[in-house]
Formats: structure tokens, sequence, C-alpha cells
């Protein structure tokens, strides 16, 4: 294994997703939706999106002793994950999400955790080998968030860089800003995190500084079709996105986050890694699901083709 592996810890689900009109109102019931079913989970759909853009990564998580456990592993082998380090719970299950999605491609999730809430520190500190032959770990939110800190304490002290992407929107230890290399949220959970309300590119400055003030370098703000914000010590960068057709939402941030960490490993700045995953992003709103809407590394343009970055200094 080489050092410019990438750890993804995280959550793995089955998506249960309904196409449908529009999304239900409290209390509605709306008929004529089709139904499919993908693999998923936040952590899940990072692992993929790295291997498929040609990571090289390993996976740590939790799935239950079921059928749905089964084909995720089945499914995480075949795109070349490292799976050794998957763990299975014989009492929980493993995690499953319930997905709707407009016309637009907006979608509202609500989610069993199942297995992935069972995914705890000591399960890391046996996985510790692990650290020492990587160089970026990914985390999100959708296991404990004390694994999630001690995960980054430890990947901290070892030299990995900690890149964490805050969904769903949680209460963040202050010690763990210090542990981080970089955040990539939403404009959602950076006005959660920021409390500045996000209108224009200049808010989102204001955001991604009072993000950073908490002890974090980089800051990463994804604004969908308006593409993102990085802020990197003084200097902005202004990342546009491709103009697609919108058919579903659903893992474009996950797709992100893993392109954003495959650039990284292979020694690209900061704002060429976030132009490479804004593009690999734009593909995935452009198909259906999770998984099976995460592109391949052959799919995207080289990265700054067609694509200008806005930057400037504070």
């Amino acid at each position: 294994m080489g050092k410019n592996r990438i750890i993804v810890i995280g959550s793995c689900n089955t998506d249960m997703t309904i196409y449908a009109d529009r999304l239900p109102k409290p209390g509605e019931t709306v008929l004529g939706g089709s139904f499919k079913m993908f693999s998923g989970g936040k952590g899940g759909n990072q692992a993929v999106a790295t291997a498929r853009l040609g990571g090289e990564v390993s996976f740590v998580a939790k799935v239950g002793n079921d059928i749905f456990g089964e084909q995720v592993l089945e499914q995480y082998d075949k795109e070349g994950i490292d799976t050794r380090f998957i763990l299975s719970d014989s009492h929980m299950p493993t995690g499953v999400a319930l997905i709707t999605v407009d016309q637009k491609g907006e979608n509202c999730i609500s989610v069993a955790s199942g297995a992935n809430a069972e995914l705890k520190p000591a399960d890391i500190e046996q996985v510790g080998e692990l650290f020492n032959m990587s160089e970026i770990l990914l985390l999100q939110l959708e296991i404990p968030i004390e694994t999630v800190t001690y995960a980054a304490r430890l990947a901290f002290d070892k030299g990995v860089k900690v890149i964490l992407n805050p969904a769903p929107m949680a209460s963040l230890p202050d010690q763990l800003f210090q542990c981080l290399y970089a955040i990539i949220p939403n404009k959602i959970e950076a006005e959660a995190l920021s409390g500045i309300e996000i209108k224009d590119r200049s808010s989102a400055r204001k955001a991604a500084d009072l993000i950073a003030g908490k002890g974090v370098d980089i800051v990463i703000i994804t604004l969908g079709d308006e593409g993102a914000l990085v802020k990197e010590g003084n200097c902005y960068y202004d990342i546009a996105a491709d103009k697609v057709e919108v058919v579903d939402t659903t893992a474009a941030g996950d797709t992100f986050c893993g392109a954003l960490c495959v650039a990284l490993s292979e020694g690209q700045s900061i704002e060429d890694a976030a132009v490479f995953a804004s593009c690999a992003a734009g593909i995935s709103v452009s198909r259906l699901g999770a998984q099976s809407s995460i592109p391949y590394r052959r799919e995207l343009v080289p990265v700054g083709k067609n694509r200008t970055i806005d930057s400037y200094q504070s």
C-alpha cells in the first residue's frame, strides 16, 4: 500500500428511493412514483467515488449480518475498495435510507442508522495500523461523533490529512477542528456552522472566515449549481459549476468529497482539486441514484479545460 492511500470512515446504507412529481408535505401521500434500490450511505458513496475516480481507498464501516450487508460488501469488492476493515454487527441491521426525489432532482431523506451507530472508537483503534500507510482520512457525520473525533485525533497524530464533510449537520466539539486539514460543508451546513446566512459570494466568504476561525485552514463551501467557494489561508477561489440538467442531487456532495481527496492525493493544488471535484459532482447530478450516479475517471475532462478560477486575497 502506498502512502497516498485514502481512508474513508463512515456510514454504509441501502438506499430505497422513490421518484415522484414532488416531495410530499407533512401528512400527505403522493402517488405515482417509481421505486429503485441502491447502495448508499455517505461513507459508502465517498468510498465508491474515491475508487472510481482513481484513488487507492480503504473503507472502515460497520454493517449488519444480513442480506443488505452481504450485498454492499460484494459491490465494494467489485469497485476495487479495500473492504478488510468493514466490520459486521450481529445485533443491528445494515443502515437503511428512505429517499424521495422530485422532478427537479431535489430530495428528502430519512435514515435508520442501524449498525452505523455501533461503529465505536474501539473499532477504530483496532484498525490503527491503516493510518501508518495513508495520506488522507475522509470523515462524515452518519456515525457517532465520538468515533469521528477519535479517528480524527488518531489520524492527526500520525500526520494524516483529515478532511471532514460535516453532514448531516451536528454539533461539533472544538477539539475536532484542531485536527482538520480541510472542512467541506454545503450551504446549509456552512450557515449552521457560522451563523451567517449565505446569499452571495460575499456572505459565503464571511461564513468561510468564521468557520476557519474555529481552527481549520481550508474551508470549501459547496453551493450547488453556483459551484463552490474555497478559502485557503488568506486566499479565496471561486469555482464555477458546469451547467447540466439536474436529475437527482443525491450523492453529489459525496462525489465532490471523494474526488477532492483523489486530486489532493495526486499532488494537485487545492483550487485544481476543487475544480476536479466540481466536474465530478456535476456529472453525478445528471444521473439517478447515489452510487449509481458517481462517474468514473475516464468521464471527466482534464482539470482546467474550459474552466476558470477567480482568485483573490483578503
